[in-house]
């Protein structure tokens, strides 16, 4: 029974995941795409619940929901002025297919790469304590810690620098 309900929960995440993502690449207004974007990041962290990974989950909605989904909106909302005009054309059909067949061949590689090269899987999760993981990440990955906080600032000062350049071109 047990078994049932876990994968009746990785096909319920999983069509919430998906769903998002589709939803987030084929909105037609950046708003709502915006939501589909955080709909699938929330459908990636019940997915890490699924997996006993609750600290991985955490921070996955409190790093990309709570911060890059909100860094993007308020990029999204500085630079809002041109955009609506770009939002309201006709979709490219063939730019939908261009998509789909690169999302599918991407997707297929990853599956042949897990498939080949990815970890024997256990019944059971390993258990690893958040101060194990903090000293993991602090110290082996400091580095891309830092590098993302580059990114995340160097997007907001792109948004702002957007922004009043456009108040100064009216």
């Amino acid at each position: 029974m047990r078994e049932f309900v876990v994968q009746v929960s990785f096909a319920l995440y999983a069509a919430i995941t998906l769903g998002g993502a589709v939803w987030a690449v084929t909105a037609k207004s950046l708003v709502r795409a915006l939501l589909g974007l955080t709909i699938s990041l929330m459908g990636v962290a019940a997915l890490y619940v699924l997996i006993a990974a609750p600290f991985v989950a955490l921070m996955q909605i409190l790093i990309y929901v709570g911060a890059v989904v909100v860094l993007i909106f308020f990029a999204v909302m500085l630079t809002r002025a041109q955009s609506e005009v770009e939002e309201e054309g006709p979709k490219d059909v063939r730019r939908l297919w261009r998509s789909g067949a690169a999302g599918i061949g991407i997707a297929g590689l990853l599956a042949a790469a897990c498939l080949k090269h990815g970890p024997t899987l256990t019944r059971e999760a390993v258990e690893i304590s958040p101060a194990k993981l903090g000293e993991v990440f602090m110290g082996t990955y400091v580095l891309g810690f830092e590098a993302i906080s580059v990114v995340l600032f160097a997007a907001m000062a792109g948004a702002v620098l957007l922004a009043f350049q456009r108040r100064k071109g009216r």
